[in-house]
Order: C-alpha cells, then sequence, then structure tokens
C-alpha cells in the first residue's frame, strides 16, 4: 500500500499515490527484472504512465501537462519505486529537462518539447558531469562559441554518466559561454538532437541493473541553430538551478520508492519466516533494525515533500537547501533499508528470487548521484550553518 502524510499532501496528491500505485503493482518488479534480463526498456510502463497523465503531471496545461508541480511528479516516482518499477528517467526527462524549458524556453522549445515529454512520445536526455570536472561544476570545459557569420552555435567537450541518451530525441547539455564583459565564461544550456553532427556517444560498461544506459558523449564542433540555446545567455547559473533542484527531490523520490521496496521484502520474510517458536519478526534483533529504517524513511520523506513544495512555490533558494537535505536523508535511509533488507533473509537476501542483491549497487548511486553525499554536507556547513570552505 502507498504511504502518505496528510499534514503535507493533499487530497489530491494521496488520491495521485493510490492511483500509481496501483499502476506500479500491475507490473511490479517481476516485470521490471524482465526487462532488464533481456537488455529492453520499460516502454510498456511509460506508455502507461503516459496514457494516465503521471509522466507529464508537472508541466503546464498549456503545453499537455498536468499542471501540477515537482510534488506531484515525485509521488509518481516514489510509488513506482516502491512497487519495484522505478522509471529514471522521470528524474531526467520531464523533472529537469522539462522544467527548465517549462520556465526559461523560448515559446517555440515549449511548443516543440513540452507536448512530447508530457504524453510520452518523447524523450530528453541530461548532459553535466565531465571526466576532469566531477563535482565542480565550476570546472566544466564544455565550451560554445558563436560562428560569426551565421550566428550558430559551435559546442565542443566531452560528458560522462550521461543517462538515456539512446533513448532520447535530444541532450539538454551545460556549455559555457564567454561573458563579452568579464571574458570569463558563463554556463548556458542547448539542445543537442541525438543524431547532430559531431555528437557522439559511447555506452560505459556498469554494474548496475537498470534498463536506463550510462553513456560517455563527445561534441566534437557539434553545430546549433541560435534557437538551441535555452532560455537568456546570461542567466545560466539561475537556469541550470531551476533543473538541479528537481533533480536533488526526484533523486529522493527514487531512493525512497527503492527504500520502501526493500523494507516492504523484509517485512513480509520477517512476518512468515520461522525457524523457532516464532517468526523471526518477533525478535528484536531483526524487528528493532527495520521499525529503524521506517522511521528513516518517514522523515526523508517529509524533507522530500517540503522541498518540493518550496520548489513548486517558487522559493528558489529554500528549495535548494532543502533538496539537498531530502536527497541526503533519502539516499541514507535507501542504504540503510536495502542492507537491512538482505540482512533479514539471509542467504536469500543474496538470490535472484528475491532480488535484493541487485539492490544493493543501486543503492549506493543514491549516495554519489547526482552530487555525492560528501558535496552536500559541504553545502549544508557554507550556506546554513555559515561556516568557511576549505577550498
Amino acid at each position: 500500500m502507498p504511504d502518505s502524510n496528510p499534514l503535507l499532501e493533499s487530497q489530491e496528491l494521496q488520491d495521485l499515490r493510490q492511483a500509481v500505485s496501483a499502476l506500479g503493482t500491475r507490473y511490479g518488479r517481476e516485470y521490471f527484472a524482465r526487462v532488464v534480463e533481456d537488455g529492453k526498456h520499460t516502454d510498456e510502463l511509460w506508455a502507461e504512465a503516459a496514457k494516465l497523465g503521471y509522466l507529464g503531471v508537472n508541466l503546464p496545461e498549456a503545453h499537455g501537462g498536468g499542471g501540477g508541480g515537482i510534488a506531484e511528479l515525485a509521488v509518481v516516482l516514489e510509488e513506482l519505486g516502491a512497487a519495484g518499477c522505478p522509471l529514471l528517467m522521470l528524474v531526467v526527462s520531464p523533472a529537469i529537462c522539462g522544467t527548465v524549458i517549462a520556465r526559461f524556453g523560448t515559446e517555440a522549445q515549449k511548443r516543440e518539447w513540452l507536448p512530447g515529454l508530457a504524453d510520452g512520445t518523447r524523450k530528453m536526455a541530461f548532459g553535466i558531469t565531465e571526466p576532469d570536472a566531477g563535482s565542480n561544476s565550476h570546472r566544466i570545459t564544455t565550451t560554445a562559441r558563436r560562428d560569426p557569420e551565421t550566428g550558430d552555435w559551435l559546442l565542443t567537450g566531452r560528458k560522462v554518466f550521461v543517462s538515456g541518451v539512446d533513448i532520447a530525441e535530444a541532450t539538454l547539455i551545460v556549455g559555457r559561454t564567454e561573458d563579452a564583459r568579464t571574458g570569463k565564461l558563463k554556463p548556458c544550456l542547448f539542445i543537442v538532437p541525438r543524431e547532430a553532427p559531431g555528437f557522439g556517444r559511447r555506452m560505459i560498461d556498469m554494474e548496475i541493473a537498470a534498463p536506463e544506459k550510462q553513456f560517455e558523449l563527445t561534441l566534437d564542433d557539434v553545430r546549433l541553430p541560435p534557437e538551441a540555446l535555452v532560455g537568456d545567455e546570461d542567466a545560466g547559473l539561475l537556469q541550470l538551478f531551476a533543473g538541479l533542484n528537481p533533480e536533488r527531490i526526484m533523486t529522493a523520490a527514487f531512493s525512497l520508492g527503492m527504500a520502501r521496496h526493500a523494507l516492504g521484502k523484509a517485512l513480509e520474510y520477517a512476518r512468515t519466516r520461522q525457524v523457532w517458536r516464532d517468526p523471526i519478526g518477533a525478535h528484536q534483533a531483526i524487528a528493532h533494525p527495520l521499525a529503524q529504517a521506517h522511521i528513516e524513511i518517514e522523515l526523508a520523506r517529509l524533507m522530500m515533500m517540503k522541498a518540493a513544495h518550496l520548489y513548486d512555490a517558487g522559493d528558489d533558494t529554500a528549495a535548494g537547501e532543502a533538496a539537498n537535505m531530502a536527497k541526503y536523508a533519502a539516499a541514507e535511509a535507501c542504504v540503510k533499508a536495502v542492507d537491512q533488507a538482505v540482512h533479514t533473509l539471509g542467504g536469500n537476501g543474496l538470490t535472484r528470487e528475491y532480488g535484493l542483491a541487485q539492490m544493493i549497487t543501486a543503492a549506493r548511486v543514491a549516495r554519489i548521484a547526482p552530487v555525492s553525499r560528501e558535496m552536500i554536507l559541504n553545502y549544508v556547513s557554507h550556506q546554513s550553518l555559515g561556516l568557511p570552505k576549505s577550498y
């Protein structure tokens, strides 16, 4: 059953949870595992979620969306994850790319992309991380320069760990342009079509069982028309964080869904596994860690919903702090819940039948991407607590 909190969730949000949970249950972990095993994508679930209006629930009604916000989209991702079939591209396509285009894109960009992102017929990937930059976005070296004769942009650089490039019609690339006044590089966002000349991709061999593949991208003087630039060339940083805050909130939702799924498996096992007189769940050594996992999941959800509500209310500064905290709390709760679930099942926790072992690696991703827990602690210590930087 889906979890909900009436203190932070309207009746509409609670109803959405119920409906998405029902959809996820009809597919379940078995469907997800089969798709991964076959090397395919979750196309059937994606299409049905789109038909029901869940994929674009955060996008403007004027462009085919549901008119909601990140709070609604986070609920969708969390409930699908709790059912064992999370859709990672929800984080990337409607949450990051859709939000950035909806807030800062031209009318032409909105008309071209938002209806397709909302109805599931189009996907967009997001490329920011670079091999030599890591968490330091100020070291991004992907640069865009103007062709003085045509006004086109020429984009050159590399990106790594970009999800779903093979199934996305375009990638929203974070590059840098030179400020004419200061000579310094400033961030800008560009829509790069998948088949653009000079835009290459190489799949990264990952040890994570997921339908979405990870790619390294190369951009070799990729020529883009002037209208490929999203928003104002001088407002790149603002636009960038408009996508990164939803990314953190949605990563929290992804983590919470995974944690709830693992905890549910452990509880089912602890209630029925009988070695001595009573089921093993009667023993405090089993029961108390599972209770702690549940508490940490609930606390992380409260912060996630706070971050989502702040973001949807337009308070970007407060949302940035809350989104980082939510991502941190949810990732920690996820790792602990998955670990305890595996431990509860003992040897069975490592079997393919129960499907928990592969979640050990997936749970670690929540601590690493899209920003490591250490960088979040840096952010909180500097921005929230006012402590000096060491770098």
